[in-house]
């Protein structure tokens, strides 16, 4: 079981570090534009907000502004970040968020995701371009394990600990070009 989990991994790292198809070349100047739709938000029970959302990506210098507005009108919060290239021939990316806060990104056969963790809960934001609509997910949950298994000896073999976190919110928007 180690030994599969290991060759999982191992496998999953490798496959990552290729530069991407040609296709996926042209990231991120070929989601470069205007994109709008609504963004709604799930807890377990069901949907809990559906407000309009947009995305403006524009190639600045060295760098791809990465600007999201949620809301429209007097109402609209809007976040001016920079999408920077670290090492984008492997897919590494940063989000500045121009406020000392900068989080790590990597573009995967078409589809840019970041991790973080913010006071106690994990997100998980990823986006991509499928038939020429932007999806754009957000799912998040406390960072703390709600039940640990495994971690013990089973039929001859150890077995590794696995925690399990919960996931409470899906924040989830379909956008277009405008």
């Amino acid at each position: 079981m180690n030994r599969l989990i290991l060759l999982f991994f191992t496998l999953a790292f490798a496959l990552a570090l290729p530069a991407q198809e040609a296709d996926d070349a042209l990231f991120p100047a070929s989601w470069a534009g205007t994109w709008a739709g609504r963004l709604e938000i799930f807890n377990p029970e069901g949907k809990v907000q559906d407000i309009p959302m947009e995305l403006q990506i524009r190639d600045v210098d060295t760098a791809f502004t990465w600007t999201i507005t949620y809301g429209a009108g007097d109402q609209a919060d809007r976040r001016d970040y920079l999408l920077r290239p670290v090492k984008a021939q492997m897919g590494l990316f940063q989000i500045d968020e121009q406020n000392s806060i900068v989080l790590d990104a990597t573009y995967i056969a078409g589809k840019l995701f970041s991790r973080f963790d913010v006071m106690g809960n994990l997100l998980l934001s990823t986006t991509e371009v499928v038939d020429g609509e932007m999806r754009y997910e957000i799912i998040s949950g406390k960072a703390e394990a709600r039940h640990i298994t495994g971690g013990q000896e089973y039929e001859g073999e150890q077995i590794p600990e696995v925690k399990s976190m919960p996931v409470v919110i899906r924040q989830y928007a379909l956008l277009r070009r405008k």
